[in-house]
């Protein structure tokens, strides 16, 4: 599986950012496979921001996004999305897009997803 994050940028306090991870070389149905983001400070280990189970039917985050960030995914397209809105300068990471089939109840380590994006760069300015 081939992921490609992409949507970063630098933007205030405040603002919002979509990030999308577009998969390929999917060895079955993208709806069959889990999706999550990851994110990345400088200094700082991996950590989980949210998630989307197979075929989208249900969704988890991180405490210090819920409310804000929104998980999200077209299986059409084969591709899943972070809606980022009252955007903080502690949200500025590194975002990497993650996937499995099917699903962990380990989620939110990065350890159980098995293929992964090359990041995307959100920097949020003060």
């Amino acid at each position: 599986v081939q992921l490609q994050a992409s949507g970063g940028g630098l933007v205030q306090t405040g603002g919002s950012l979509r990030l999308s991870c577009a998969a390929s070389g999917l060895a079955a149905t993208f709806r069959v496979y889990s999706m999550a983001w990851f994110r990345q400070a400088p200094g700082k280990e991996r950590e989980f921001v949210a998630a989307s189970r197979e075929s989208g039917g249900m969704k988890y985050y991180a405490d210090s996004v819920k409310g804000r960030f929104t998980i999200s995914r077209d299986n059409a397209k084969n591709t899943v999305y972070l809606q980022m809105n009252s955007l903080k300068p502690e949200d500025t990471a590194v975002y990497y897009c993650a996937a499995r089939l099917y699903w962990s109840v380990a989620y939110a380590s990065s350890g159980v997803w098995n293929s992964w994006g090359q990041g995307t760069l959100v920097t949020v300015s003060s």
